[in-house]
């Protein structure tokens, strides 16, 4: 049978693909090594015997636009966080409250001494919320020019948040340290940079503010499994073949040719298009072709809690504190100094780092009392961890949690549930351990270096070069985080 699409790939990407040219009634197979779907998009019992479902990659959605899920009909329930943010500084701590501005200006006089970075702060992400207004809706359609997103965004904009580096804007607009940390993280999720030199930066930073218009992160209901289900139903529902346990070994992008291999047997299948949803590393290997391998820059630590910690705050309820994201010696210069260690190839002394807790927003992952707390550590870039992969993930471990002890009020390892055997719910992911577990080259979680969602060339930015092959994975111009973005514009490119 000779198909329309074949799908590398059953990722969410490779799903939202599936789904919108089956409607379409296109004939299409999805082809999957692993023996689920979803990629890292998935939810899993990470402690044996112990119940909650952890997202244990990806955990939060901002950038899934609404028309994907209104399109295809998804059964999914994105929850707003209450609590944008709480950083602890000393004995006290900078609460940003979605709902309720005027405790979040007290916070910041308390941090700043008085109201000038608040201020700045509402100028600031009034800007970024125009900017997410107006560049939303052409994620969805073909590239716009730099020029017409230039005259979107406004000469200001345009200036602090895709000319010059992020860290000079935020410099100038803001006195307080902690408060030029807070918004900098942005800038550096899953991402090497010096914000204060490095335009890479503010391509995360824009990635991390745009989402679906409104740049807000929210929870999953049921966690990342439940989104990646979701986008298999619709897919098999709108009659598309998913074939797992079916490990792609190469492309031929002129015959149109997928070969693959299930159980001991190779088989060869046609398209009229092929869409790789792979990190284009992994697409270079099918094709024949030396890879170029990307560098993620990333601690991921999943915990279970029994209780959450108790804060030197005791003006912020731990439940308001961890429900939104718990910033961890994030200051400016806490990050400057941790990327200055990280480049010397030394694991920071203090790494910077975020948490935050699933389960007081969403309690059906868990079959237990106790919480789900989740760390992203930030400058932890593959280098450190090639030589002795075992060592340095325990180093940078031990490293994580002395920093993030020096801001509560007690070891959070004394809140860590156990398994039945005794074993403390916690499980630490290098990037070396993403690419050697997931695949993703250099453990890179955007498959590559952000690029900036605008092109002059024009095109979908799923576009490779070979008329008949497409990349719809997180590696495509407007791809990242988990976003379905790059499905849809694949499945565009070949419908419109």
């Amino acid at each position: 049978m000779r198909y329309d699409a074949v799908i590398v790939g059953a990722g969410h990407n490779g799903l939202v693909a599936a789904a919108y040219l089956a409607r379409a009634g296109r004939r299409v197979l999805v082809l999957e090594r692993l023996a689920y779907v979803g990629g890292l998009a998935i939810s899993a019992q990470a402690f044996p015997g112990v119940e909650a479902r952890l997202s244990r990659y990806s955990y939060l959605v901002s950038l899934l636009p609404t028309k994907i899920v209104t399109d295809l009909g998804l059964r999914i329930e994105l929850r707003r966080r209450r609590y944008a943010s709480y950083t602890p500084v000393g004995q006290t701590g900078l609460l940003v409250d979605n709902e309720d501005a005027g405790r979040t200006e007290e916070s910041f006089r308390a941090v700043t001494g008085g109201a000038q970075d608040y201020r700045a702060w509402r100028e600031f992400y009034g800007m970024t919320a125009e900017v997410a207004q107006a560049l939303a809706p052409t994620l969805l359609g073909p590239l716009p020019s730099a020029r017409e997103v230039e005259r979107l965004v406004g000469a200001r904009a345009w200036g602090e948040m895709f000319a010059e580096p992020i860290g000079r804007a935020v410099e100038a607009r803001f006195r307080d340290d902690t408060v030029r940390g807070v918004v900098l993280t942005d800038a550096l999720i899953g991402t090497f940079a010096d914000p204060a030199a490095d335009l890479l930066a503010n391509r995360c930073f824009l990635y991390h503010v745009v989402g679906d218009g409104t740049g807000e992160w929210n929870v999953p209901v049921g966690g990342m499994g439940a989104v990646s289900g979701a986008l298999a139903t619709a897919a098999r529902e709108a009659g598309a073949g998913i074939r797992t346990g079916a490990e792609v070994i190469g492309i031929d992008p002129e015959a149109g040719e997928v070969t693959f291999r299930l159980g001991e047997a190779e088989h060869v299948v046609s398209a009229e298009r092929v869409l790789a949803n792979v990190p284009p590393a992994v697409l270079d290997r099918l094709l024949g072709r030396e890879p170029e391998t990307p560098e993620g820059a990333q601690l991921k630590v999943n915990m279970v809690l029994r209780r959450l910690p108790r804060l030197k705050d005791t003006g912020v309820e731990p439940h308001a504190a961890f429900s939104g994201t718990f910033h961890i010696n994030e200051s400016q210069e806490q990050l400057a100094r941790a990327f200055a260690q990280a480049a010397r190839g030394e694991i920071p002394a203090l790494p910077p780092a975020e948490v935050y807790c699933h389960s007081l927003t969403d309690r059906s992952i868990l079959g237990q009392d106790g919480e789900t707390m989740t760390l992203f550590g930030l400058h932890m870039p593959a280098r450190l961890f090639r030589d002795d992969p075992e060592k340095s993930r325990r180093e940078a471990l031990d490293a994580t949690l002395r920093s993030i002890d020096s801001v509560l009020a007690e070891p959070i390892e004394d809140c860590l549930a156990t398994t039945p055997d005794g074993e403390p719910c916690l499980e630490a992911k290098t990037p070396v351990d993403l690419e050697n577990e997931a695949g993703l080259p250099g453990g890179h979680i955007f498959h590559r270096d952000l690029s900036w969602p605008y092109a002059d060339e024009g095109g979908w930015g799923v576009e490779t070069g070979h008329p008949r092959l497409l990349l719809c994975g997180a590696g495509a111009r407007r791809g990242g985080g988990v976003s379905g973005i790059p499905g849809h514009n694949a499945a565009m490119s070949l419908l419109t």
